[in-house]
């Protein structure tokens, strides 16, 4: 089976993918997919005009969070307690878990366990109506974009971890392709709208200089 498949759907780390929240992200939802489909991802990251930034945010939130939940989906097999105990992106950098309500205190896990930390974590936030607002029209929350920096944050370190712990198996199975374009559209996402400090891009510091400086 192709590494980016169908997920297991057994597997825990494995969910529905999330709609976009409202009538307006349904809209904006459907500016994504032409725009994607246009090939120009530079163009696919920007802020459509007359369109407001926190929609835009929110929708994309959205769909990264889709885009990764189905990478890593598909990296279970290979990402184990056994494989992995650390949640790690290289030996310079090691990652603990912390939510700030149940898990005050960073706490060491292991790779799968972090990620479903994670995603159980960003589920909440995109369910939450305080948050991410569903009905058209209702306003977003003063630290909004704090959130969306915070989810960003967290995704990255599992691009970084994949990246760092499993992409010759990916390069094995002839999938680089894949994984490398929705991280360059990540990318040019959170760099369009510096959602990520730039010290925390460091485990890929190389890699996406390239794609900056390509597109």
């Amino acid at each position: 089976m192709s590494l980016f498949g169908i997920a297991n759907r057994n597997q825990k780390t494995f969910r529905p993918k999330k709609n976009a929240p409202g009538n307006k992200g349904a809209q904006l939802q459907r500016h994504i997919n032409a725009t994607l489909g246009s090939g120009n991802l530079r163009e696919a990251v920007r802020l459509p005009p007359g369109e407001d930034i926190n929609e835009w945010l929110a929708v994309n939130t959205v769909d990264f969070f889709n885009q990764v939940n189905i990478l890593f989906g598909t990296l279970t097999e290979f990402c184990t307690p056994f494989h992995c105990p650390t949640m790690s992106a290289g030996p310079k950098y090691e990652y603990r878990w912390a939510d700030g309500v149940k898990v005050k205190k960073p706490i060491e896990v292991s790779a799968p366990k972090y990620v479903e930390y994670l995603m159980d974590w960003i589920e909440l936030q995109l369910d939450d109506e305080s948050i991410f607002p569903q009905k058209l029209g209702t306003p977003f929350p003063p630290n909004f974009r704090d959130v969306v920096k915070t989810i960003f944050k967290r995704l990255f370190r599992v691009y970084a971890h994949i990246y760092h712990s499993h992409f010759q198996k990916i390069v094995s199975l002839k999938e680089e392709a894949h994984l490398n374009t929705c991280f360059k559209h990540f990318t040019l996402f959170l760099w369009e709208f510096r959602l990520i400090e730039t010290a925390e891009l460091a485990p890929l510091h190389d890699l996406i200089e390239s794609i900056i400086l390509s597109c």
